[in-house]
């Protein structure tokens, strides 16, 4: 597993990156991107009081475990059930390793059981793309309402049930809100699993209150069951006939916010990883996109974020993207012309909204900045206009013009190509050019 060794060396490593991004220069290019490092997703612990041997994530978990096993006979089912499937759980295990650090950290700080770090186990295999017969989606599997209560936004763009910092802080919301109202551990999973409204009419109908007394429908009343069995097999694997290898106990991923979109192609290429590994640390971007509402943000294994900055640097503005504010009634194709991409491209990485071909109202698009030319001032970023053409001492005269009456069913490539000039050159020499209006009037230089 790739990772940085204790929290000493993590960081000087955090500390000569973040020195390195300051004194490497842009090379005289004034758009190169910003490059921001967080290390907060995966706190250096010092009161653990970890040695430079971190040692075994696996054994901090077992440390942790407080949930009792309140239903022995079904326990044993569940126990089983896994050991008849081991591929399952050693592709769930073998997830696990990407997110299991942040987890354990987050669950350790709010004091819970950690058990409730292996959840995901039950819920999703710990695939953070696991999408269920009713919607429910990520790590945690988080229905779209709960998502939305609990702050998990849902867009074209981005799903944060599926981002595994925010839906792990959701998750761990949740579990602390139903803890309280219901005060039992096993109660507030089982409600994790059902819902609270159901929990509280068992309870209503039962002469106990607790998770054994209560009648729950089946897949609740197993729920609890499974967790304790994973919990039980992670205790003593052996006693099982399996084995479990070492986890580091340190932070596997790091987070970096960049100034630009980015398409997830091209970061995983600059962090030197292939795309499926990025998307697994990056699910939550529906098009593969690193961009929602203006917050562009990754994450990145710990050792990948060197290589990803020192490639952004030497990358300049080359393949880097931008937002553009696309105005209602401007023609896709001729934004897509614009930009120097396909009609496919822009449909591809953008939700777009159109009417009849024509962006149906103002929406924010994400555009690559080479060859973006005469973008208008309300575009968010700088753009790079093209150069003026050069005089010689043989030409100091204004070109010839002519000038061509839009026709009904006229677009810029045929008219263009009636003229053998550029689309590009009509758009540089006419504010006019989209939507062309019958009627209106085009200069043609020649």
């Amino acid at each position: 597993m790739r990772s940085i060794k204790s929290p000493v060396r993590a960081a000087l490593f955090i500390l000569t990156t973040v020195l390195g991004a300051a004194l490497l220069p842009f090379a005289a290019r004034g758009d190169s991107p910003e490059l921001k490092i967080s290390y907060s997703l995966a706190t250096l612990s010092g009161s653990r009081g970890h040695e430079e041997d971190q040692g075994d994530l696996w054994a901090r978990i077992r440390a942790g475990f407080k949930l009792p096993e309140s239903d022995p006979r079904l326990t044993r089912v569940h126990e089983q059930a896994f050991v008849n499937r081991p591929a399952y759980l050693e592709r769930a295990v073998q997830r696990s390793r990407l997110y299991l650090f942040h987890i354990v950290e987050e669950v350790e700080k709010r004091g819970m059981p950690m058990e409730i770090a292996l959840l995901p186990m039950i819920e999703s295999a710990f695939n953070p793309q696991a999408l269920s017969p009713m919607k429910a989606s990520g790590l945690w599997q988080f229905i779209p309402s709960t998502g939305k209560i609990y702050g998990l936004e849902q867009n074209a763009w981005y799903d944060g049930r599926r981002d595994v910092l925010q839906a792990t802080r959701a998750a761990l919301d949740y579990l602390e809100n139903l803890h309280g109202m219901f005060g039992d551990w096993e109660l507030a999973l089982a409600a994790y699993n059902c819902g609270e409204g159901c929990v509280a009419r068992a309870q209503g109908r039962a002469r106990g209150n607790d998770y054994v007394s209560i009648k729950l429908p089946a897949e609740t009343r197993n729920y609890v069951p499974k967790l304790v069995a994973v919990r039980n097999i992670i205790q003593d694997p052996e006693r099982f006939g399996l084995k479990l290898d070492p986890i580091a106990d340190e932070a596997y991923f790091m987070q970096v916010n960049l100034s630009r979109p980015m398409e997830a192609r091209q970061a995983a290429k600059l962090a030197e990883m292939n795309l499926d590994e990025f998307l697994s640390l990056n699910p939550a971007f529906q098009r593969r996109v690193i961009y929602a509402d203006a917050r562009s943000t990754l994450l990145l294994p710990a050792d990948r974020v060197e290589s990803f900055q020192f490639n952004l640097n030497r990358q300049g503005a080359d393949k880097q993207l931008q937002t553009y504010a696309a105005r209602q009634g401007e023609s896709a194709h001729g934004i897509a012309s614009r930009f120097g991409v396909s009609l496919d491209w822009l449909k591809e990485y953008n939700p777009l909204n159109l009417h009849k071909g024509k962006v149906a109202k103002p929406q924010t698009l994400v555009v690559p900045v080479a060859g973006a030319t005469n973008v208008p001032a309300s575009s968010p970023v700088a753009v790079t206009r093209a150069p003026a053409r050069v005089k010689t001492a043989q030409v100091d005269k204004k070109p010839a013009t002519r000038t061509h009456t839009v026709r009904k069913g006229d677009t810029l490539s045929r008219v263009a190509k009636l003229y053998n000039v550029k689309v590009a050159d009509i758009r540089r020499w006419n504010d006019n050019a989209e939507p062309l209006m019958p009627g209106s009037k085009l200069i043609i230089e020649s």
